[in-house]
Parts: structure tokens; C-alpha cells; sequence
């Protein structure tokens, strides 16, 4: 909620929604409606905008009134703006027109038409799921606990996830240690700045442990647009489930393969592919005709589940769930089943009779996370461990894919080395990077069965790199079909760096200069730390003393001087203190708005590609400040927020990072 008064429509959503006419017309209602009382808050709405058309005809003053104390239930007595008053009015105008159910275009109401809020329907049964998700696992957090449980028949999850900080915590639930909890802004009340903030280090880091948020930005929050948002929880609650279906946390996985070859298909498979396949699996032992190739239409019917609880736990099995014909009955005695066995969350009986995919894919996750039936056997782990050690080539495949990911490419990627393979993806990122560049007309759109048309177009995808002047010595398009790991990751590194100095050269800044090289960027980030007055230096992107992670706090500190909070930073000297200020490193920039996809071992290792992503995302944020900035106020956690103009906040998919030392 905004703590002042203003007069102007800053806001370019608000500002499409009016003519000028309007505008002055609403404005003039507004600043009467202030003079009654010298001040208008928010709980005043409902009786004053009874003289206004649709809402004070259609809506009676009790019905405005609950509507509003639903929508700002916290927020009562705040002071009203006029960007706030148009807000309210949209949202009054919509909900009148459902109610009466005319069309607010056929109305003679000054407004055109209602935000996209009230447009989208929410799955209730999922609402109420990852309430009880979020309720079980964030109930001892020393911040969110006066706010929990949630009501899951309630709003409040959305009110409560407006200022970022309970979406913050869900990201670390999901993938621990992603945020450094010393970057949130935690005070009971948050000014705009301060929570717009905390949107962009959960959008950010959203990004950076896998999900989409191509379409969704800050102001989504600030409106509490409930379908983007729980979309978003849902990602991130789908993330934390499917955490251990790999090999890595689970080697007991093997049980499910033969032979070493299907052993690097099933590394390869996504998440939700690999618990089918152990879903199966069980299945099969069951004695179960079918196979289960989905979370919904295959499973409505309850056998699969039925036979699946009897193998994982044969003591809590009823004879009569598979022999009674009601499925609603069927799925209710499917849900016993999974209550004794201490597994029944995420979904009703009357979820598994629709088939709803999230909550199907949920219950299951969970139960394998809690009995996935597999026996530990030696000869599996001693197979294990004969694999080769490629955390190196683990972690650049991450960022390289979460980096993909963020694009918003019509194909979302599980595993670089085999959804790659057949070009197209590459070519959608090459279009993304460099639009225009691709001929589409000698493309070919998957799926794709002839090995020769997938040949086509990853021999387009090498001959653009080259027209981009990447270092491709020996790679073919073949290379990429045949998922060479090698190859595969020295193209994308250099599409990956080609896309952040591309950015950096287009800003207004750089228009007449030829291009951006890595020796700007380090020149740069040096100057940039000199003038703020510290001695610290980096001789390279692979300067070992990068490690402590002091240069980057003070080059934070030196673009955004409010951005750093001293009193939580470490001496970098034990492995240790290198670890925290890497942590809060890459958390303050996330805050800022640098799209970023490494982890702090980059940092403490230094690792020449992710350093120089770092440095280069840092300088485009701060090349996209506008002159004059706007300080806030601190936070009370001591977290030192900064002072950053509204038009800076949501850098969502195309600001990536990029590494390496030579220039292009």
C-alpha cells in the first residue's frame, strides 16, 4: 500500500485502462471524496464510491464492503492514492459486472474494461493444497509464524504473499540455501521500494532454481494476481517434491534399469518421467496390465493407485477398494490407505476422480519421498561410484539450462545434452539472442523421426555461431545430434556470453561504441570499486583472491551504495566465511534485479565463466539506472536497501549472464 497521497498516473497498466476524459472525471470524484474528510482510507471506499456508476448501482454498501476488506484485509487504514482509488474501482467494476453479468464494455461506466485479475479462475482444491503445504513447512519460521496456519478456504495466502517474503522462504524450503535470508526485507510493514525488492530477489532466484516467470512481473504481486501467483507456488512446491528423484539422492533408482546404458537414459529422463518409471515399476510387480503415462486421465479411475499401496505397504491393503464400482468410494478407500501409511496429502478423493494433474503428481512425489519401496543393493552402488565426477560439467549444464529456461522458448528443458539435440531449442535461443538470425523456412519443427532433419538443424545452429564469430574448431552439427557434452556446453557458454555483451552494447549508453569486450567489463567492475574508494582489485575473472567474495560486496556497494549491509559481511578468510559472503552475494544482486544462474561455489572457487557472468549482469543493471535515483528507507532486519527507480525492478527473461575471458 502506498503511504502517500498522490495526484499522477505513473503507472502504464492504470494509464491503458483510461481515456483522459475519464481520468479527469475520476480524478475529480477522488479529490472531492478527500475534501469531505481531509483524508481517504481505505475502509472509507465503500461507502464513498456509492455515487459512482456500476459500482454504487449494482453493489450495495456491505457487499463493497466485504469485498474490500477481502481484498486488504491488513490494510484498512492506509492512506488512499489515486493510483490506489483506480485500482479499487477496477476490481469493483469487475465484480459488480460478474455479478449482474453484463459485459463492462457494453456499460456506460467510465472504466473500459476490468484488470486481468478477476478474469482467471483458481483451482480451489490446489489452493488448499499448497496452503497446507506451505502451513506444514514454514510453520517455525520466527517471521511467518504470526501469520500461520493460512486459512485454506481464505484469500489470505495471496494478501500474505504480497510483500515476497513468505515466496522467499518457499524457495528455500524447495532448494535450500538459494537465498540468503539476510537479503530479505522483513519489517512488519514494508514501504514499496522495500517490498518490490523482495519480488525481485523471488523472481530472480525463482528463475535460478528452474521455474517460469516469463510472464510474471512485481506488479503481479503488488495486485495479488492469484492465478500468476499461485502458478508460481505451484512450480516452486512441484520443485522441493521432485528433489530426490535422482540418482545422486536416491541411488536405489537402479533398480529401476538393467544395464549401464539405461542407467544414462534414466539420468537423462526429467523428474516426473523417472517417477512414472518407478511408478511402473511397482506396478508391474503388482501384477497391473497398464502403464501409467500420466497424472491424470490414467489414474481417475483408482486401480493404479489401489495396486501401487499394496506393493509399498501390503499391511494397511482393503480388498474391497479395488472390488467397489463407485469411483469417488474407491478413491476415498485409496486415501485410507495412504493415511495409514502416514502419505495423505495434496489431493481429495474427489481430485483423483477429475484427474487433476499438480495434485496427482504431488501425492505420488510424496509417497515416494516417504516409502519408494527400492532395496539398497551393493552392486548398485558400487556402480555408482565407478561413474565419472562431473560436478563441474553438472553445474555449467545447470546454469546453462535454468539460463535457456528463463528465454520462455515454447519447450521447456530438463537436460541440455539430450533436449538439445534436435536443434530447435537452439534455434528458438539463437532467435531469442539475435532476432531475425535464424531461417526459419529451412527449419524443422519437432517432433522430429528422420535423424537427418534433426542433422538440418543443428547445422544451422553451428553455421549462425559461426556468423557470430563463436570458436567452433571441429564441431559439426552432428556434434550436438549425438549430445557431445563437450561441444554442447562450449556452444552454449559463448551463446550465453555473446547474449550479455549483445545487451550491454545496445544499452543508450553504449550506442556508438563498436562493441563490449571482456576487458570493458573487467575495466569496469574495477573502476566502478577504485572510485568508491577501496584498494581492492581484480586482475582477471580467474583471480583467485575473488574468492573471499569482498571485490563483488564492494562492487555491489559501489553501483547501489545502499545495497550492502557491512555488519553481516564475513573476512572471506575460512572456507566458511567464503561460503556466507558468496551466499548474500548473489542474493543482494538477485535483489537488485541481475538475472543470475550460478552458485556460490563459483564464487568461492572462481570460476572464470560464472565470475565474468557476474560482473557483466552487475554492469548492465547499473547501466540501466536512469540518472536520478530515489533513496528508501533501511530495512529493519539491517539488510541496507537501495535506492532504485520503479522502471528497473522485473529484468525478467532476457537479461542473462555470461562468462569467459577472450573476447568473441
Amino acid at each position: 500500500m502506498s503511504g502517500y497521497v498522490g495526484i499522477l498516473v505513473s503507472d502504464p497498466s492504470l494509464q491503458n485502462q483510461f481515456t483522459q476524459v475519464e481520468l479527469r472525471s475520476l480524478k475529480t470524484h477522488f479529490m472531492s471524496m478527500r475534501r469531505e474528510s481531509g483524508k481517504l482510507i481505505v475502509s472509507d471506499l465503500a461507502s464513498r464510491m456509492s455515487r459512482l456508476k456500476v459500482v454504487g448501482e449494482n453493489l450495495s454498501e456491505e457487499e463493497r464492503a466485504l469485498f474490500i476488506q477481502d481484498l486488504y484485509p491488513n490494510n484498512l487504514l492506509d492512506e488512499v492514492d489515486f493510483e490506489l482509488f483506480l485500482k479499487v474501482y477496477l476490481k469493483l467494476q469487475a465484480h459488480a459486472h460478474a455479478r449482474t453479468g453484463t459485459n463492462a464494455k457494453n456499460s456506460s461506466a467510465f472504466l473500459k474494461a476490468a484488470t486481468t485479475t478477476l478474469l482467471h479462475t483458481i483451482s480451489e482444491s490446489e489452493k488448499s493444497s499448497y496452503v497446507a503445504h506451505i502451513n506444514n513447512y514454514l510453520a517455525e519460521d520466527e517471521f511467518l509464524k504470526k501469520y500461520l496456519p493460512i486459512d485454506p478456504s481464505s484469500n489470505d495466502l495471496f494478501e500474505i504473499a504480497k510483500d515476497g517474503v513468505l515466496l522467499c522462504k518457499l524457495i528455500n524450503v524447495a532448494v535450500p540455501g538459494t537465498i540468503d535470508e539476510r537479503a530479505i526485507n522483513t519489517k512488519r510493514v514494508l514501504n514499496p521500494w522495500e517490498r518490490n525488492e523482495n519480488h525481485t530477489l523471488c523472481l530472480n532466484s525463482a528463475k535460478a532454481i528452474g521455474c517460469t516467470v516469463v510472464n510474471i512481473g512485481t506488479q503481479d504481486f503488488i495486485e495479488g494476481r492469484r492465478h500468476l501467483m499461485l502458478g508460481l507456488i505451484s512450480q516452486i512446491i512441484k520443485i522441493q517434491l521432485l528433489a530426490d528423484l535422482n540418482l545422486k539422492k536416491t541411488p536405489q533408482l537402479l533398480q529401476l534399469v538393467d544395464d549401464s546404458k539405461d542407467v544414462e537414459e534414466l539420468m537423462s529422463l526429467p523428474p516426473e518421467k523417472i517417477l512414472l518409471r518407478w511408478m511402473n515399476f511397482h506396478l508391474k510387480k503388482a501384477g497391473y496390465k497398464k502403464i501409467v503415462t500420466n497424472f491424470s486421465s490414467d489414474i481417475k479411475d483408482g486401480e493404479a493407485y489401489a495396486h501401487l499401496l499394496n506393493v509399498l505397504a501390503p499391511e494397511h491393503s482393503n480388498p474391497s477398494t479395488l472390488a467397489v464400482k463407485d469411483l469417488l468410494q474407491r478413491a476415498k478407500l485409496i486415501l485410507e490407505h495412504a493415511d495409514k501409511m502416514g502419505c495423505r496429502r495434496y489431493l481429495t478423493a474427489k481430485d483423483i476422480v477429475e484427474g487433476s494433474p499438480n495434485l496427482n503428481l504431488a501425492f505420488v512425489a510424496h509417497i515416494f519421498q516417504h516409502r519408494h519401496g527400492l532395496s539398497t543393493q551393493t552392486k548398485q552402488i558400487s556402480f555408482l561410484e565407478t561413474l565419472p565426477d562431473d560436478t563441474q560439467i553438472s553445474r555449467e549444464e545447470r546454469a546453462f539450462r535454468f539460463w535457456i529456461n528463463s528465454l520462455g522458448n515454447s519447450t521447456y528443458i530438463d537436460n541440455v545434452f539430450e533436449d538439445l539435440r534436435n536443434g530447435w531449442v537452439l534455434l528458438e535461443t539463437l532467435d531469442k539472442v539475435s532476432p531475425g538470425i535464424v531461417n526459419w523456412k529451412i527449419a524443422n519443427k519437432p517432433p522430429i523421426k528422420l535423424p537427418f532433419r534433426k542433422v538440418e538443424n543443428c547445422n544451422q545452429v553451428v553455421k549462425i555461431g559461426k556468423q557470430l564469430k563463436f570458436s567452433l574448431v571441429n564441431i559439426a552439427g552432428n556434434d550436438i545430434v549425438q549430445g557431445n557434452k563437450k561441444l554442447i556446453l562450449a556452444y552454449l557458454w559463448q551463446l550465453m556470453r555473446y547474449n550479455i555483451l549483445q545487451l550491454l552494447k545496445n544499452l543508450r549508453f553504449h550506442s556508438n561504441v563498436k562493441g563490449i569486450t571482456d576487458a570493458d567489463i573487467l575495466e569496469w567492475a574495477n573502476t566502478k570499486v577504485s572510485n568508491s574508494g577501496s584498494q581492492s582489485r581484480m586482475g582477471s575473472f580467474k583471480d583467485k583472491r575473488l574468492s573471499d567474495g569482498i571485490f563483488f560486496l564492494e562492487l555491489l556497494s559501489a553501483v547501489q551504495p545502499r545495497a550492502v549491509n557491512w555488519g553481516l559481511v564475513t573476512k572471506g578468510i575460512t572456507d566458511e566465511e567464503k561460503k556466507m559472503n558468496a551466499t548474500y552475494i548473489i542474493s543482494i544482486a538477485r535483489k537488485l534485479g541481475c538475472s543470475i544462474f550460478l552458485l556460490p561455489e563459483d564464487i568461492t572457487e572462481v570460476n572464470q565463466k560464472m565470475i565474468l557472468t557476474l560482473t557483466a549482469s552487475i554492469m548492465y543493471w547499473f547501466m540501466k539506472q536512469p540518472v536520478e535515483e530515489k533513496p528508501f528507507s533501511d530495512s529493519e532486519n539491517g539488510s541496507q536497501s537501495e535506492t532504485i527507480s520503479n522502471s528497473t525492478i522485473d529484468d525478467s527473461a532476457s537479461e542473462s549472464s555470461i562468462e569467459e575471458n577472450g573476447n568473441i
